[in-house]
């Protein structure tokens, strides 16, 4: 695939970025690379997603030397240590990046000169992950302070001399006032006033000279202090050199152990080459190191013949196969649907809002909450909405819509292998949502409910209820006008863990398709917040979600890859296989959960020997090209000030009339939120919480009392809430006891009439 068009590079205040193509090595030449200049300091990243966690190099552009080659290349060094080969994709970009590195080393030598006179023989160190940038900011502060110190004292020493002067005149005109010999009250008050003017003079000396030694302490121990800075910077880049020696030798420690065995799988396909990897390297292999304990793949794709079907049965390398008899063709068509279209196009009721305030800038000391909080379930601690962003859990499950489409072209499917496919793209795309979001959803209050109404525009409704409060489960129902029913009741177990916060959603999901009725399972997999106490907060998925088609017996594996620093896979991998009852491949899903997903049909798979750690077989399966079947929507303009909502999470909490009492967009300490009155909705978020509360022992009281006046009744249990919208009973598919929308809502709604919804606002 070709590389799209690089973008030209846009400044931002002392900052310059864009794309620049990076030499790398002979093998794989000049690789495309996102650019960072910034307070003299040029940082490089695979991709923008890597600013927040992973810096590939930088480069101190004080000492460098930056020189041109031709029309688009141009070279960085800084004396043979570091070395950039870059290239420009036009004349023009190269020459903006040169006048760009051009002032940030102007500006960054006339820093570090500054520094030096004033006693500063520490540069910042260019330490990879911007430590150097610390540094170089930290030494520039000190002196800031130090200079602002020594003008504070000047503007004392000005002002001592004013009051030395004109206390002086005061004192001779009170001596002159004392020397005509008044007596009585008018002598006393002389005396006293001059008194006063003395002590005045000589405190005002006092607080001048006091001044004057602390500048002249501070000026003597700053050398001292910035000496043991550097000393630990210069320790801090030994301890990382000596840890990245330590995993490269141990890299290859495990690919001497293990090449042999995957090279035999590979040599084994004379087809193609293993699967690519993308951008998944960026120098030779002796500028890498990667994770040892990553997990090996545990299958293979190569490339299919398309006239494999004309060959012979015999196979050279002695491996039992299977064709895919039930393909009738090998071309490289896209999934077999039905090109029914609706009668009438769809148009919305109405225009729906693309913009909500902006985030205000609050600050929040994060560890004074939650060093209280460690090993606690975090559905039970009272969190300000400093943590939150202005939408209710219930409207994030009925977020997981967003990508509808995809069970639309599932339920026109003819295939139950390829509305699989459909389904597992649809249960991959849930997760794209939350790459940036970092906010905690409101906790729904008990009997609080959410209806989303897209029957006009998209041809579904879904409904969700909090059915209960310990331990917070909420149960969703969305059914469409074109063929397909979505219900699922989740509950979320959280647990705080000092470093990260990990977020295990439990319950299953279904998908009913009525044309086919074919029902699918699934759950969800475990989400990660990291870096919650200090650094930047990401989140990253990891697990493995088995999809069931219990009519068919049909299977999908799908396993989440979670991040590790030192691995060569592209970041938020998602893998899969689509299996019939028999367990014969017949798809092959690869992609990532942020991004995008592809499907590639199997037309042969292969068990090979124990290729794979600990004696596991791989499978190799020979594939059509892949082939896309979801991408992810782009973010509207402005989303990082908007809490990076998506088109549809910006319009979750919009007002809308007609809906129930207990809707989340009623929800006053939300609205609060949304509104940028921080303070005030923490008010009425401890007001609500205290009303579900009293609400809650009310209950419990009358339980009590029931089994009090009714012997026969001993087990009833202590709370008896019921949901209003939702029943509960056994799962006829998993066993679980879940709850089960029986009806009513949305014929209420259009009464009107609801007078059966508890006050919960």
């Amino acid at each position: 695939m070709s590389e799209p068009k690089s973008p030209t590079p846009t400044p931002a205040g002392d900052t310059y970025k864009g794309w620049v193509f990076k030499w790398t090595n002979y093998i794989k030449g000049y690789q495309r690379r996102w650019f960072v200049l910034s307070n003299g300091l040029l940082s490089y990243y695979r991709t923008q997603a890597e600013m927040g966690h992973t810096c590939r190099g930088t480069i101190n552009l004080a000492t460098a030397v930056i020189s041109v080659d031709d029309a688009c290349n141009f070279v960085i060094s800084n004396g043979g240590a570091q070395t950039y080969h870059l290239k420009a994709s036009s004349e023009v970009e190269r020459q903006r990046w040169i006048t760009a590195l051009e002032l940030a080393k102007a500006k960054a030598a006339r820093m570090q000169a500054e520094s030096d006179d004033s006693g500063d023989d520490f540069p910042p160190s260019s330490l990879p992950g911007g430590g150097g940038q610390g540094g170089g900011s930290q030494n520039s502060e000190v002196q800031s302070t130090l200079r602002t110190l020594g003008s504070k004292v000047e503007d004392l020493s000005t002002c001592n001399d004013l009051i030395s002067k004109h206390g002086s005149a005061l004192q001779r005109s009170l001596s002159e006032l004392d020397s005509l010999r008044l007596t009585g009250e008018a002598g006393d008050k002389i005396r006293q006033v001059t008194e006063r003017a003395t002590l005045f003079r000589i405190t005002s000396n006092a607080m001048i000279n006091a001044c004057r030694d602390f500048l002249a302490l501070a000026q003597s121990h700053s050398k001292r202090w910035q000496k043991a800075l550097q000393a630990e910077r210069e320790q801090r880049v030994r301890l990382e050199e000596a840890l990245e020696q330590l995993a490269k030798q141990h890299n290859h420690l495990e690919r001497a152990f293990r090449g042999a065995a995957q090279a035999h799988a590979i040599v084994d396909n004379k087809g193609g080459a293993g699967p690519g990897k993308g951008e998944a390297s960026d120098e030779d292999d002796e500028n890498e190191f990667f994770d040892a304990m990553e997990d090996a793949p545990e299958f293979i794709t190569v490339p299919a013949d398309p006239q494999f079907h004309k060959r012979s049965s015999s196979n050279a390398s002695g491996l039992n196969t299977d064709l895919c008899a039930d393909d009738q063709s090998l071309n490289e068509e896209p999934l077999a649907m039905n090109q029914e279209s609706p009668s009438q196009e769809l148009v919305p009721l109405k225009k729906r809002r693309a913009r909500i305030p902006d985030k205000p800038n609050y600050s929040l000391n994060l560890w004074s909450i939650m060093k209280n909080c460690i090993g606690k379930d975090l559905s039970k601690i009272p969190m300000p909405v400093n943590f939150n962003e202005p939408i209710s859990m219930l409207q994030r499950l009925s977020e997981d819509l967003e990508y509808h489409e995809l069970l639309d072209k599932a339920a026109k499917c003819h295939s139950s292998l390829e509305q699989m496919c459909y389904v597992a793209a649809f249960c991959v795309s849930a997760y794209s949502t939350t790459v940036y979001r970092t906010g905690k959803p409101f906790n729904p209050l008990l009997g609080e409910t959410y209806e989303l109404d897209r029957r006009r525009e998209s041809g579904y409704r879904s409904l969700c209820e909090q059915v209960s409060h310990h331990p917070p489960a909420a149960a969703h129902h969305a059914i469409s006008d074109r063929g397909w029913t979505l219900r699922q009741e989740i509950t979320v177990a959280s647990k705080f863990r000092g470093k990260y916060l990990s977020i295990m959603p439990l319950g299953t999901i279904h998908a009913i398709f009525e044309k086919s009725n074919n029902h699918y399972t699934w759950k969800k997999v475990t989400t990660t917040v990291h870096n919650i106490i200090v650094g930047k907060l990401w989140i990253d998925q990891s697990g493995e979600i088995d999809i069931v088609n219990h009519t068919t017996g049909d299977r999908c594996h799908l396993k989440f890859a979670p991040y590790s620093y030192f691995s060569r896979d592209v970041a938020r991998k998602v893998t899969g296989v689509v299996m019939d009852k028999d367990g014969k491949a017949h798809y092959v899903l690869s992609g990532t959960w942020d991004e995008k997903m592809e499907f590639s049909r199997v037309m042969q798979s292969s068990r090979g020997g124990e290729n794979g750690t600990e004696g596991k077989q791989k499978t190799v399966y020979q594939t059509l090209k892949a082939r896309e079947l979801w991408k992810r929507n782009p973010l509207p303009d402005g989303a990082e000030s908007m809490y990076y909502f998506t088109a549809l999470a910006l319009t979750l909490n919009e007002p809308e009339d007609g809906v129930a009492p207990t809707d989340s967009r009623r929800r006053p300490d939300q609205r609060l939120m949304e509104d940028g009155r921080w303070d005030e909705a923490n008010g009425e978020k401890q007001r609500l919480e205290e009303k579900q509360r009293s609400a809650r022992r009310e209950r419990e009281r009358e339980a009590a009392s029931q089994r009090a006046s009714s012997q026969s009744e001993e087990g009833a249990p202590h709370d008896s809430y019921k949901a209003l919208w939702f029943e509960s009973c056994e799962d006829q598919f998993t066993g679980e006891q879940v709850h089960i929308y029986k009806g009513g809502y949305w014929e209420t709604k259009e009464l009107g009439n609801w007078e059966g919804c508890p006050d919960i606002f």
